[in-house]
């Protein structure tokens, strides 16, 4: 099968040329094997470039037809234009000089109207994607099927209340995950695009969530039984676009999991833009899901606060994505996770070399974000604040309440016998925005 691909022939690989570069296709803070904190810039992001967004959506939205004049779009459902996004999105990843890309199954395979049609178009393109693989060098940081955008899951997928369409989800998850792991991909994603309600005159609760537990347990037991290593992660989404998602945010999904018992199996693919939807910010969510022990991995963009949905922009934020980047170090950084592009260049943003745009920047914000995060950690007083601020949990009457066999009333005993009269203790909040405006 063919691989050429010169759709972006004319442009040079995007190389680090530092702070004080002209060139507006070159990383400015993005020098992928300088150390920061023990480990290289490129070791710490992880950056991964999605299918979907970049080489699959047409520059369409409700209001009008697509702009992007992109060649492989123009035959969506020929071998020839899939194999040439495929080749395109692989060389596009090595002239931006990042490690990753991300794929659902669709995004790499021309239409099927059938099972034996799904089953060889998406062979086909995975035996391509392994051979891309090995020629640029890129590898897959996580795949996915897309269980959102037929018709037939118009009601859901795992939570649909026709049992066919449950077992055409389950067909698409094993294809992909077994693709996946075919393809050394470091994570599995299932982001529930549809699996919510619209109204709830129609909707068995109950039965449409232990539908998704056992969904989620069956793609867990497939993992073991074909030795893929990497993690499960989910995407939490609150709407958008049902009403309702099951996968709201990270503390419900950590709910979900704990109810069917797979909070040791299964982690979050925190999304920016999904984040804000939910009402929280980027670095709550993060903050949550290592507090929960599930942090797992990010889709970097940004939402519009002037706008009430998924708008999917790239990040460009340094003083937001420099709070995130602090709460992924407090967890310890990634394991198999990364930064996954999941951003769009706007409807507007027509030319190939807009797609260049996006991502150069969005790498240098999170790039700027990392040393801005390092410098304030290795300062030492945010951390320090927060530590005196709970140090007296650490021993005397903070470590009573906290022995085995204390209860209520051993507390309550405690405050009388000690004559406790706590006053309050200011958090110093405006001092901490202070602080971390000197490094941004």
């Amino acid at each position: 099968m063919s691989t050429a691909s010169d759709y972006f022939a004319e442009f040079p690989v995007i190389a680090y040329e530092g702070p004080d570069a002209e060139n507006e296709l070159a990383y400015r803070y993005y020098d992928k094997n300088r150390t920061v904190m023990g480990k290289t810039m490129e070791e710490h992001l992880r950056f991964a470039v999605c299918m979907w967004h970049t080489f699959c959506w047409p520059g369409s939205d409700v209001f009008g037809a697509g702009t992007f004049d992109r060649p492989w779009l123009s035959h969506p459902d020929s071998t020839e234009a899939a194999a040439m996004k495929r080749a395109t999105a692989l060389d596009f990843v090595r002239k931006l000089d990042l490690p990753f890309y991300c794929f659902h199954d669709v995004d790499v395979m021309e239409a099927a109207s059938n099972v034996a049609e799904y089953q060889r178009n998406f062979a086909t393109a995975v035996d391509h994607l392994e051979q891309l693989q090995g020629e640029t060098g890129r590898k897959l940081l996580w795949g996915t099927a897309n269980l959102f955008s037929d018709p037939r899951y118009a009601a859901g997928a795992a939570t649909s209340p026709d049992p066919e369409i449950y077992a055409w989800a389950a067909l698409q998850v094993r294809s992909a995950m077994e693709a996946t792991h075919r393809l050394g991909g470091s994570n599995y994603v299932l982001w529930g695009g549809r699996e919510g309600y619209e109204t709830l005159l129609n909707t068995d609760l109950k039965r449409e969530m232990d539908n998704f537990g056992r969904f989620l347990s069956l793609a867990v037991e497939h993992k073991h039984k074909i030795g893929f290593t990497g993690t499960i992660l989910i995407e939490p989404k609150p709407h958008e676009p049902t009403k309702h998602q099951y996968d709201f945010d990270t503390a419900t999904v950590y709910g979900f999991l704990k109810r069917y018992g797979l909070e040791n199996e299964v982690c979050v693919n925190i999304e920016a833009n999904h984040a804000t939807l939910s009402g929280h910010t980027f670095e709550h969510e993060i903050a949550m899901a290592n507090a929960l022990g599930i942090f797992g991995s990010i889709d970097a963009n940004r939402g519009d606060h002037q706008n009430g949905w998924d708008t999917d922009q790239f990040p460009n934020s340094v003083e937001e994505m420099t709070l995130a980047m602090i709460e992924i170090i407090r967890a310890g950084g990634f394991t198999n996770g990364g930064f996954n592009f999941d951003a769009k260049v706007r409807r507007q943003s027509s030319d190939a070399v807009d797609l260049l745009h996006g991502h150069i920047g969005g790498v240098d914000v999170l790039a700027h974000a990392l040393l801005n995060a390092e410098r304030i950690i290795e300062d030492g007083r945010l951390d320090a604040f927060r530590k005196e601020r709970y140090a007296g949990w650490d021993a005397g009457l903070g470590s009573k309440i906290h022995a085995d066999g204390t209860s209520l009333a051993d507390i309550a005993d405690m405050a009388v016998q000690q004559t406790l009269s706590p006053k309050h203790r200011s958090g110093r909040q405006e001092r901490l925005e202070n602080l971390i405006n000197r490094f941004v």
